[in-house]
């Protein structure tokens, strides 16, 4: 099996206009989650999100179609033959909006596939493409399919491309289910009360050894490990022992051929909901059991990018890695039973090769890569 190399990764999120950016604003504890301007949002149980200003969309384009011409813009050098995997979880859903209130738009961008085949063909690809929507593990999963691509022999580049833009339709779907905090979330703090939505958008180029070395010798990282599974609870609620996490993590690791003193920090899905943070506590300290380790999240910060989540966290991750410190959590105060001396809202040292990241869905997935620094 071969190694799987991060040749280059990139992050658009509303903190900031680059990846480097997003990273800085990390460190200094700044949040872009702030009242809504781009909707309607009095009769809804939360007025507040992560958004990029100025989006206000005109054309008969998606929100998502733009937000991808802006992301591929960022891209450079990638083999004609790549494999594209995108990951969303609504696509240009922003568009069946606008139809729905009597106005002209295309209706292409509705679909899921609609990303992976704009995408293919902006590039001039011709190495096909597929898209994973595992809800808010998407791209989680999306990385361990390239990865398990590379490995196998089957690609030599596969273009990873995750991205989510925030919606009244999505908006709404989340306020009626009652997980939407009214202020700016607070991952892994007792006194959360709710997620908050943002949007962002992240492009990871996997290549084989060989691929990287003739196109760029220089890797960001490797993705060394990769697991998914399903814990088959609830619709909407994970397993409250965090059982389909757990194996997730352990499939990780075995594929990674790791131990878990192995791993140096968690880049956690931490979104602020009262059931995710406690199943994700409980996963950790099984795995972990007696390191008191770093564990983090950005959600504080960026707030939930859905389908995005794992692409964007990929790219934090191996600057956290390669700069060899944990981001802090923002908006992280008083810790959760399970979070004393492994969450913090202060940056912490990273020491160690590898960073071990996870995301969970609704529909019971949960899905975890490990990175290794480059």
């Amino acid at each position: 099996m071969k190694e799987v190399w991060v040749a280059d990764a990139r992050a658009l999120t509303p903190l900031g206009d680059s990846s480097q950016d997003l990273w800085n604003c990390l460190l200094e504890g700044k949040s872009s989650i702030r009242p809504l301007e781009r909707f309607p949002v009095v009769k809804y149980m939360s007025t507040i999100g992560s958004w990029f200003d100025g989006w206000t969309v005109k054309t008969e384009k998606s929100a998502s179609q733009l937000l991808l011409d802006r992301l591929l813009s960022e891209l450079k050098h990638i083999p004609r033959d790549s494999l594209i995997i995108t990951a969303t979880t609504k696509a240009g859903i922003d568009n069946l909006e606008k139809v729905s209130r009597g106005k002209y738009a295309d209706s292409e961008p509705v679909f899921l596939f609609s990303i992976a085949a704009s995408a293919s063909k902006a590039l001039g690809l011709s190495g096909g493409w597929f898209n994973v929507s595992a809800a808010c593990a998407s791209s989680t999963v999306a990385l361990s399919c390239g990865a398990e691509y590379i490995a196998s022999g089957f690609a030599d580049t596969v273009l990873v491309l995750c991205m989510d833009f925030l919606t009244e339709f999505v908006f709404a779907g989340f306020s009626s289910l009652r997980i939407l905090s009214s202020s700016a979330c607070r991952p892994f703090d007792r006194n959360r009360d709710g997620l908050s939505l943002g949007e962002g958008a992240a492009a990871v180029i996997l290549m084989s050894p060989e691929k990287c070395r003739k196109l760029n010798p220089r890797p960001m990282g490797k993705i060394v490990g990769w697991g998914c599974a399903n814990d088959a609870n609830h619709l909407t609620s994970p397993s409250s022992e965090g059982s389909g996490l757990i194996r997730a993590i352990t499939h990780a690791l075995r594929r990674g051929r790791l131990e878990t003193g192995d791993i140096a920090a968690v880049s956690a899905h931490g979104t602020a909901t009262v059931h995710n943070d406690l199943m994700e506590l409980r996963a950790f300290n099984h795995i972990f059991s007696g390191r008191r380790l770093p564990i983090y999240s950005i959600k504080g910060a960026i707030g939930h990018t859905l389908g995005a989540a794992g692409g964007i966290e990929t790219v934090v991750g191996l600057q956290a890695l390669n700069t060899k410190i944990a981001p802090p959590t923002v908006g992280f105060e008083f810790p959760e039973k399970g979070a004393e001396g492994k969450v913090s809202g202060a940056a912490a040292p990273i020491y160690g090769d590898f960073l071990l990241i996870t995301n969970s869905g609704f529909g019971g997935i949960n899905a975890a890569v490990i990175l290794g620094r480059g």
